[in-house]
């Protein structure tokens, strides 16, 4: 598409699986780094894990097309692929990034209190899921969310 400057990812209230698992993949490297890290170079890992509870906020709270690892896949992945066949419902992967959001967002105070065991387990368990949503495409948070808005109608 020469001439078309794509300036975000052009869906709003639905969104490219491919991008899912994008961002699935891009989270869990960064979890797993963070991790990996986390004895030898703590502020660094610290800071790593600052910046993915940082970007699930956004997702969670604010927009999933707006996040980080929404606009580096509009801007590197998106022009160079056709477009999707299929595009699902934004609202259940939110639910996956508030789900996210709390897993890290208490394993970062974790780690800052001294209280390791729980900080690596809970990070864990983020990236155990996030992997799991990038290597399968199956992801907990939304396979949860009817059940959760189940519970909200009721």
């Amino acid at each position: 598409m020469p001439g078309t400057r794509l300036t975000a990812c052009p869906l709003r209230g639905q969104v490219d699986p491919r991008l899912l698992r994008f961002s699935a993949g891009a989270t869990a490297g960064v979890l797993a780094v963070a991790l990996l890290i986390v004895d030898v170079a703590r502020p660094l890992s610290l800071g790593l894990l600052a910046s993915q509870v940082a970007v699930f906020a956004f997702t969670a709270f604010v927009s999933f097309q707006w996040s980080l690892w929404a606009q580096v896949y509009a801007r590197v992945v998106w022009p160079r692929i056709a477009a999707p066949t299929r595009l699902e419902d934004a609202r259940p992967p939110r639910l996956a990034q508030l789900f996210g959001f709390v897993l890290t967002a208490l394993a970062l105070v974790l780690f800052a209190a001294g209280v390791d065991v729980a900080g690596y387990s809970l990070t864990a368990l983020a990236l155990g899921m996030t992997a799991l949503d990038a290597s399968t495409g199956w992801c907990l948070g939304c396979k949860a969310y009817p059940l959760v808005r189940r519970l909200r109608s009721a």
